[in-house]
């Protein structure tokens, strides 16, 4: 391992402009420095450790300016200026938010590079290059396109779903279950209780030493949020209850839905990506929303651990 030699403080103008080209893979640097030989500008080099302050956005998709991510508590706090993704988590109180340590290369040990009391760990391709040849204490925007970020989209972990369906007016479950489905509610004829999985009133039609019959007590018109999606009871009768889903193809990407159970690729969220009122489905999305998409960097070398 390198030596650890301190930051130095970089007293310069410069101009960088980061391009990331995918033909090639590569995130190239032009520079212009204002130096002398008195005055040296100390840039990151590969196999560098440095600590970035950053703001990650979307470049591309329905997400576009949206921030995903970010090490500065202002931009996390502040979602006028810096509006977030579906997807977006905060990390907590102020003292979460700190500088990303990063080392400038493909590859880290698996417990990282630890100088100091910061630790540098591997990041996306496209970010690390684009680090390279950058001063300190400056701004620059350093832009990720998938095949140097988090890839294309896995088919795998897309589903689709009807914008129509129907559920029974009567559902039968297990005593044994019924406890485990509807937490505190009393198996007892006549015992209403919200629904949990569409919200209206469900009450207890009939019980026998087996079995519970549940009885859905939706009205027409009645608004519902099954997975978090919305849907309105478009019809019903003395058998089924129809839903029809309020979205429009206009709310492709930019609506979070969830399962309990059935999710895809290890995931129980998932983004509606698109909507096709041709065929009556939409497509859930169980990968992550920074999967197959830009991400624009706007990142600000904070120390420089020459290697």
């Amino acid at each position: 391992m390198a030596t650890e030699k301190p930051p130095r403080i970089l007293m310069a103008v410069l101009i960088v402009v980061v391009f990331v080209v995918a033909g090639v893979g590569a995130a190239l640097v032009y520079e212009h420095n204002k130096s002398t030989a008195a005055t040296p500008i100390l840039t990151v080099h590969l196999g560098d450790n440095v600590t970035v302050n950053y703001i990650g956005e979307f470049g591309s998709g329905a997400q576009v300016g949206r921030v995903f991510d970010t090490s500065i508590y202002s931009v996390a706090t502040n979602n006028q200026s810096y509006p977030k993704a579906l997807e977006y988590q905060s990390r907590g109180p102020i003292t979460a938010y700190t500088p990303l340590g990063v080392h400038v290369g493909a590859y880290a040990p698996s417990s990282g590079y630890t100088l100091g009391n910061f630790t540098f760990n591997t990041v996306v391709t496209g970010f690390w290059q684009g680090l390279i040849g950058l001063p300190g204490n400056q701004s620059h925007t350093v832009v990720v396109p998938p095949n140097l970020g988090y890839g294309a989209l896995n088919a795998s972990c897309l589903a689709s779903s009807p914008l129509v369906y129907t559920v029974p007016v009567l559902t039968y479950v297990s005593v044994k279950d019924f406890s485990s489905l509807y937490p505190g509610v009393t198996a007892s004829v006549g015992v209403v209780f919200p629904d949990p999985t569409y919200g209206w009133n469900d009450s207890v039609f009939a019980v026998n030493s087996t079995n519970v019959a549940v009885q859905a007590l939706a009205t027409l018109g009645q608004s519902t949020t099954p997975d978090g999606l919305p849907f309105v009871v478009s019809s019903l009768n003395a058998t089924e209850i129809t839903l029809s889903s309020q979205l429009t193809p206009a709310n492709a990407g930019l609506v979070l839905g969830h399962v309990t159970s059935g999710g895809l690729c290890g995931q129980t969220k998932f983004i509606v990506s698109a909507v096709d009122l041709a065929t009556g489905t939409f497509t859930e999305n169980y990968n992550s929303e920074v999967v197959g998409e830009t991400l624009d960097f706007t990142v600000t070398v904070v120390d420089i651990f020459p290697a």
